[in-house]
């Protein structure tokens, strides 16, 4: 059957099994992440020890940590243009994401790091190179790409939604390591997913060799105006990125520490574990993502702006604001000792409609204005970047030590107003620059 038939509710087959893949992977991930920091920090003499590191100390490791398991995507998406083609390469990933997260099951500081490296190689492995297979599954034009992102990116939220307070609570409250050895379990289910299911990604993601000169060298031709112009405004939706994580991915380090520490988690006589509230992102994507997706394409209907530089610009500047919240809570917890749990779930919301403009949006932009011989090195300098935001965002959870988190806080609002505008500023040369290619461009 061919892969134009081979269809289900209007999409490939292929894409559900990315779907599922990516959704077990998303579990594994996002559930050692929401225990990860404060698995870091917990006293080595309380009923569930952890390591008893430093809040400073655990914030630096978590942002080396997130920086990584995104920056090698660029050598993943290398190996895959280069090697093995994205399917083998995502095959190995899931391998050694496996490996990495039953290693963590076992209560050593030596299984601890490496299970961390294993996890790190492991996500450049398969992250960047499974969602450009995800773009693969489509010719040039279609316009089911975008809402095959949309659905994609539905599959990653569900799985840390999940696993945030499945993971979060067992981990909190039975052990750490049970915790990350339940994320594993995740892992292995994602992998299994991928290889029953690669029948229906047949021609998709496959290695095809680059031409040789007679010299035995690569015969790559050089890039086109128009592929130089569109590299640019990719590398400028990169630059966003990088603010963009930077700001979002407080959320399981200082915040999470916040809640763990200053907010008011009691509800019916029963604490709620810290690790849970990580579960409000997800869980709001999946309630406002079609909402957002729909607001887009009313404005796209109506002839109003709704290019993909302009979304990202609006959500920077929406999830910002979520910071606003975050100086609230902090202004009450220095008052009373605690801050509402409200103030929190408030900056979750505006994240979260901030990140449904901004971050599907980018993926299926890479997938557009990548030169098709560069398509997996592009998406994975798309997760490299991101995993710059990470450290960025470590670093400034470090600092809140000594300038204290409302600072931060207030910071982070500032500089996402400021580099929005700017954005907005520059939004029509940008527009030029992409010659046509994002499907959304509607100049207003």
């Amino acid at each position: 059957m061919s892969r134009q038939r081979e269809e289900f509710l209007g999409h490939p087959k292929g894409l559900y099994v990315c779907f599922l893949t990516e959704l077990w992977e998303r579990f594994s991930f996002y559930g050692m992440r929401a225990i990860l920091v404060l698995y870091m920090v917990a006293k080595i003499d309380e009923v569930n020890p952890g390591l008893g590191w430093t809040k400073g100390f655990a914030l630096s490791i978590y942002g080396w940590y997130t920086m990584a398991v995104y920056v090698t995507g660029l050598p993943g998406g290398w190996i895959a243009d280069r090697f093995l083609g994205q399917k083998k390469t995502v095959m190995l990933g899931g391998l050694l994401l496996c490996i990495g997260h039953s290693i963590l099951a076992i209560d050593s500081i030596t299984a601890f790091i490496v299970g961390l490296v294993l996890i790190t190689l492991g996500v450049g492995g398969l992250k960047s190179n499974i969602s450009t297979m995800v773009g693969g599954l489509y010719p040039a034009g279609d316009i089911r790409r975008d809402s095959a992102f949309t659905i994609f990116y539905m599959g990653i939220n569900l799985g840390a939604l999940i696993s945030s307070v499945v993971v979060g609570y067992v981990g909190e409250t039975i052990g750490w390591h049970y915790g990350f050895g339940l994320a594993g379990i995740g892992m292995l289910i994602g992998q299994a997913v991928f290889f029953f299911g690669r029948k229906h990604l047949e021609g998709v993601g496959d290695f095809v060799p680059p031409q040789r000169q007679a010299n035995g060298t690569h015969a790559h031709a050089p890039l086109t105006k128009i592929e130089k112009d569109r590299v640019v405004v990719l590398l400028l939706a990169f630059l966003i990125q990088i603010v963009f994580w930077a700001a979002f991915e407080q959320a399981g380090g200082l915040m999470n520490l916040y809640t763990s520490e200053k907010v008011d988690r009691m509800l019916l006589g029963f604490e709620i574990p810290a690790s849970i509230f990580q579960a409000a992102n997800p869980l709001f994507i999946l309630l406002f993502g079609t909402l957002v997706a729909n607001y887009w394409l009313n404005r796209r209907k109506q002839r109003k702006q709704a290019s993909s530089i302009y979304k990202m610009a609006i959500g920077t500047m929406i999830m910002g604001t979520g910071f606003l919240l975050m100086d609230g809570a902090a202004m009450q917890a220095a008052s009373s000792g605690k801050a509402a749990a409200g103030w929190i779930i408030g900056a979750y919301l505006l994240h979260t409609i901030g990140e449904l403009c901004a971050s599907p949006v980018v993926m299926s932009f890479t997938t557009k204005l990548a030169p098709a011989k560069y398509a997996s090195l592009m998406m994975g300098a798309y997760f490299a970047v991101t995993g710059l935001g990470n450290k960025l965002a470590g670093m400034a959870g470090e600092l809140s030590e000594s300038v204290g988190e409302m600072a931060i806080f207030s910071g982070i609002f500032g500089f996402c107003m400021v580099f929005g505008l700017l954005l907005l500023a520059l939004l029509k040369k940008l527009t030029a620059l992409s010659h046509g290619a994002d499907d959304d461009l509607v100049v207003g």
